[in-house]
């Protein structure tokens, strides 16, 4: 009677441990607990007492003891690693537009912890999106243009920003425990700097549990390369959370992306994930490969308060948008509160070919104004018989975000987790 009672007993531990999001970011625990923040607006970061400024030519150590301020353009040149410790906190200037290049060769060791996270953050007692720069990480993995070589000079030196190469597997640090507030400044006459731009960036490299919020640009751009992350945080960017292009190879996991109907660029508009092959059709070199980006587990909301009535009011747009010849392979991913899910290049040709080169499977689609559509075209019937088929396992709900997330208005502690049993009481409703 005993074995059979511990039996029953690692049964039911067995059975409860399993009983996990299956669709959008998952684990045990919030994950997002201890090391986020999102009113970064109300914390007292401190002055700064030592002043990052020129080129760091030789092996350095930032210190957690040390406020540091990022005067200017900031170069990690010379192969040299910057070695950054836990709890570090490094201020932009706003003067300046202070910002941070690891250049090709050199190295960035932000390695925090969940307790001690780094954080990157402006030093206006007003912060606002743009206030700095933000950081650039370049590499020398392959890119999609023509000689393998890429600028990202925006207003900086165009000697020390080339990236792309033949390194597959090249390393340019670590970034883990970090967080990027209030960057993306806009350069005059040219485009604004993003939170996070990694380009040209190898596999080697670790990103991991990485926040960039109120972004003045994207979030995480990735030119080219060949990238592994995960836990990607992006909260309330101005310009896309996440942008691919220039042929990245890109393997992005349990990440989340947050949105408000009321911050976007004029631009184009603003997403949760584009993805793109290049900027600039001249300058691609079409016999390499082309963007390919395999997503699982992403969690992309809107969370405004009357997402119907923004749709309605034209605020929001399209969650993801995929341009000719990229690739997108989207699972067991959630999409809630756009208008609509999905938006394709209207240059794609919609057949077989080319739907095989963009997979929804095992997806959430939850509270869009339609899912799947190509641009300018308001008939999508081919596109939801195709992604409809019950081969592909996706499921559509209209449920409140409060419904469906465990508990998206916790101030201090979010939750964006999706609520167990949401998939199985909403599954065939189209």
């Amino acid at each position: 009677m005993k074995k059979i009672t511990q039996l029953i007993c690692v049964l039911l531990t067995v059975t409860s441990m399993s009983a996990q999001q299956e669709k959008g970011i998952m684990g045990y625990n919030n994950w997002l607990n201890n090391w986020t923040e999102f009113k970064p607006n109300k914390v007292d970061y401190g002055e700064a007492n030592q002043i990052l400024a020129g080129n760091i030519s030789v092996n350095t150590k930032l210190l957690k003891r040390n406020i540091y301020v990022l005067q200017g353009n900031v170069y990690v040149t010379n192969n040299a690693v910057l070695t950054i410790e836990p709890g570090t906190l490094i201020i932009g200037d706003f003067e300046t537009k202070g910002t941070l290049v690891v250049t090709k060769g050199a190295q960035i060791i932000a390695d925090g912890l969940e307790t001690d996270p780094i954080v990157f953050t402006s030093n206006r007692s007003m912060k606002k999106a743009g206030d700095w720069g933000g950081v650039v990480i370049l590499g020398d993995a392959p890119i999609n243009k023509f000689g393998n070589v890429g600028s990202y000079n925006l207003d900086l030196d165009p000697t020390l920003t080339t990236y792309g190469g033949d390194n597959v597997a090249s390393n340019s640090g670590i970034l883990r425990f970090v967080r990027i507030e209030f960057a993306g400044k806009k350069v005059k006459g040219a485009d604004t700097f993003n939170g996070l731009t990694i380009a040209g960036v190898g596999s080697k490299t670790v990103i991991d549990n990485v926040m960039v919020s109120y972004s003045g640009g994207d979030s995480f751009a990735f030119f080219g390369g060949d990238v592994n992350a995960s836990k990607l945080v992006s909260y309330k960017s101005i310009n896309d959370d996440f942008k691919f292009t220039q042929g990245v190879q890109c393997r992005l996991f349990n990440s989340l992306a947050i949105r408000s109907s009321y911050l976007s660029s004029n631009k184009d508009g603003s997403r949760c994930m584009e993805v793109k092959s290049y900027e600039k059709k001249n300058e691609t070199d079409f016999t390499k490969k082309q963007t390919l980006v395999a997503a699982t587990n992403i969690t992309m909301l809107n969370d405004s308060e009357n997402i119907k009535s923004d749709i309605q009011a034209g605020l929001v747009k399209e969650c993801v948008y995929v341009a000719e010849s990229a690739s997108l392979e989207l699972k067991r991913s959630v999409i809630s509160g756009f208008n609509p899910a999905v938006l394709l290049d209207s240059k794609i040709e919609i057949n077989d070919a080319n739907l095989k080169k963009i997979k929804f499977e095992e997806m959430y689609f939850n509270l869009c104004n339609g899912n799947i559509f190509t641009e300018y075209n308001s008939n999508n019937e081919d596109l939801e018989s195709w992604y409809g088929n019950s081969v592909f396992f996706n499921v559509y709900s209209q449920s409140s975000n409060n419904e469906t997330f465990i508990d998206i208005a916790n101030p201090k502690k979010p939750d964006y987790r999706l609520q167990l049993g949401k998939i199985t009481a909403s599954s065939g409703n189209r």
